[in-house]
């Protein structure tokens, strides 16, 4: 097992004080890893301590990822205050919702910078660091929508289309100097961003008959490819889109 083993990593999560990056986070420390969390509130959270109740170290960083120049400081406090960066999972986004004739550029705006241009500057910033290490692993969150159109969400698809499209194009430059780029695409998951499909009772059974696993994904479901790929076990995947979707892409 110590392929999967990543005690003496430091690994940076984004949005990792609740939902899916929450469990991300818990199941890196889990596997050995010391967790920078960042998040948009500075307020200490649930996931932090329970981190630490592993005997790991966790800290937490008070940033708003729209503010795509705060990244270089980001990157800064995190290096100083850990010594070193090797993990990044890109997991914070947003979404707005409205049918296509009607979306706003406002929402268009802001879930583009929060979910695509924020995330492809926290691979380059950090990315650096990591080519001068000569090793690194950076995980982006994908989706679903990153192959197919979804519904009311034309930004939500377009924005994760884009980081599946740089998650490749990265991984071309920087799979030949030691850094791993890839992505995981999660399904239908129970979480708070999905609350208007899991009380719409005809939209939540469309999705579950869709579903070959019958029920939608938890948080915890992450965790096992996120370590897979954060590990030495993945040292040669590179490029990849891996999907946690209970089978929805194989039907």
């Amino acid at each position: 097992m110590h392929l999967f083993d990543l005690h003496g990593k430091v690994a940076i999560v984004t949005g990792g004080n609740r939902g899916l990056g929450g469990a991300m986070a818990y199941g890196l420390a889990e596997a050995g890893a010391d967790i920078a969390i960042v998040q948009r509130s500075a307020e200490e959270t649930e996931v932090a301590a329970r981190i630490r109740g592993l005997g790991r170290r966790c800290e937490t960083f008070s940033y708003d990822l729209a503010q795509i120049e705060s990244i270089p400081k980001l990157a800064a406090d995190v290096k100083e205050r850990f010594g070193r960066m090797d993990i990044l999972v890109n997991n914070a986004g947003v979404q707005r919702r409205s049918p296509a004739a009607d979306f706003s550029e406002e929402d268009w705006d802001f879930v583009m910078q929060v979910n695509a241009k924020s995330v492809f500057f926290l691979c380059q910033t950090i990315g650096r660091e990591m080519l001068q290490q000569g090793r690194g692993k950076i995980i982006n969150v994908a989706s679903l929508l990153s192959f197919q159109g979804g519904y009311t969400v034309p930004a939500y698809a377009a924005s994760k289309g884009a980081v599946a499209q740089f998650t490749k194009s990265l991984s071309n430059e920087w799979a030949g100097r030691g850094v791993n780029v890839n992505a995981v695409a999660p399904g239908y998951m129970a979480t708070e961003m999905n609350t208007a499909l899991l009380v719409d009772e005809v939209r939540n059974s469309q999705i579950l008959q869709r579903i070959p696993a019958g029920r939608w994904g938890k948080p915890e479901d992450m965790a096992g490819a996120v370590i897979f790929l954060a590990s030495e076990a993945s040292n040669y995947v590179n490029g990849e889109i891996i999907t946690i979707d209970g089978g929805w892409m194989g039907r």
